[in-house]
C-alpha cells in the first residue's frame, strides 16, 4: 500500500517504562528503547518549509513516551500493537509506520545485548458491498455506512449511488438495494469481517437461507491487492465477477481497481458480464 517512499526515522528514543511479564518489572520499571519508521508525504512540507504540513516528530516522541509510561503491558507485542495504532490515529498524515520496542534488559540467562519487538502497521484501503431487501432497507444501508464511519479503525472515503435489483438466486424474495463504498482501515481483512458481521447482526440479520432475504448484506470485496482463502473469508469476493448489483455500484467508485486474479479492472470485469448476459439474452 506504501504509496511514496518519503519517511521520517526516529531512533533509540529512551524510555523508562513498566512492561514486563515478571512482577518486579511492572513494579520497578526499566529502560526501553524505541525505533520507528513513519511513511508520509513530505513534498509540500519540504517545498513550503512549513510543519504544519508535515508530521511532527516531536509530537511523535511525546505520544510514544507517554504512552509507553501512561500504560503497563506484559508483552512488548501488546505495547507495540497498541502504541503503533494510537500513532495512527492520532497523526492523519503517517499512513504506514514500522515500530520497534527494544528491551536491553530482557530477563534472560544467557548473553544477550538486547531483544526487540517490531511491527508495521498502517491503513488499508477495502472495497465494501452492501444490499438489504428486507424492511427499510435505505435506512438498514445508511445505518451501516453511519457505523463504520464512526468506528475509529474506519474512514469512509467514498459511496456509490444506490441501485435496486431482482434477487440473486432461486429464492423468490423482494427486491434489493444494493451499493458500495470505498474505506481505509486498521482491521485486518479478518478483523474487519467480524467487525460488518456485527454490524449485520444489529440490523437483525440471520442466516438462515442461502441468498434468502436479508435486513444487511455486508461484503468484503477487495482489501488492498490480498488474495486471501480461508475459511471464514474468500477475497477478493468469489462471485463478484458474475454480479452485475456488485460491479455496478464498484464502478462509480473504484473503476480502475484490479482485480488480482483476474488482472482485469472493475470496468473491464462489468463490461465483459454484460456483454455476456448480453449475448445470452439475460437482463442486466
Amino acid at each position: 500500500m506504501r504509496e511514496n517512499k518519503d519517511r521520517i526515522c526516529i531512533r533509540e528514543l529512551e524510555v523508562y517504562a513498566h512492561h514486563g511479564v515478571f512482577p518486579e518489572e511492572t513494579r520497578l520499571g526499566q529502560k526501553f528503547f524505541v525505533n520507528a519508521t513513519l511513511y508520509t508525504q513530505l513534498r509540500a512540507a519540504g517545498t513550503e518549509d512549513d510543519l504544519s504540513l508535515s508530521t511532527d516528530y516531536g509530537r511523535v516522541c511525546q505520544t510514544i513516551h507517554s504512552f509507553l509510561t501512561e500504560h503497563t503491558y506484559k508483552l512488548l507485542e501488546a505495547a507495540a500493537e497498541h502504541l503503533a495504532q494510537q500513532l495512527l490515529l492520532d497523526f492523519p498524515g503517517i499512513r504506514e509506520l514500522t515500530l520497534e520496542i527494544r528491551k536491553p534488559s530482557a530477563p534472560i540467562p544467557l548473553p544477550v545485548s538486547s531483544v526487540s519487538v517490531a511491527v508495521t502497521r498502517g491503513w488499508k484501503r477495502a472495497v465494501i458491498a452492501c444490499g438489504s431487501n428486507m424492511g427499510e432497507k435505505e435506512r438498514y444501508l445508511e445505518e451501516a455506512m453511519r457505523k463504520i464511519a464512526d468506528d475509529t479503525k474506519c474512514r469512509l472515503l467514498r459511496s456509490a449511488d444506490r441501485i435496486v435489483t431482482e434477487p440473486y438466486g432461486s429464492v423468490e424474495q423482494d427486491d434489493f438495494v444494493n451499493g458500495a463504498f470505498l474505506i481505509e482501515t486498521l482491521y485486518d481483512p479478518e478483523e474487519l469481517l467480524t467487525f460488518l458481521n456485527r454490524l449485520e447482526a444489529e440490523a437483525g440479520r440471520e442466516r438462515i437461507i442461502h441468498w434468502g432475504p436479508r435486513t444487511l448484506d455486508l461484503d468484503i470485496i477487495f482489501y488492498e491487492d490480498m488474495v486471501l482463502r480461508t475459511e471464514r473469508l474468500i477475497i477478493p469476493h468469489p462471485d463478484m465477477h458474475n454480479r452485475t448489483f456488485v460491479l455496478e455500484p464498484l464502478a462509480q467508485i473504484v473503476p480502475d481497481w484490479n482485480h488480482p486474479l483476474c488482472q482485469k479492472t472493475v470496468t473491464q470485469l462489468l463490461e465483459e458480464l454484460l456483454r455476456k448476459r448480453k449475448g445470452l439474452g439475460e437482463e442486466t
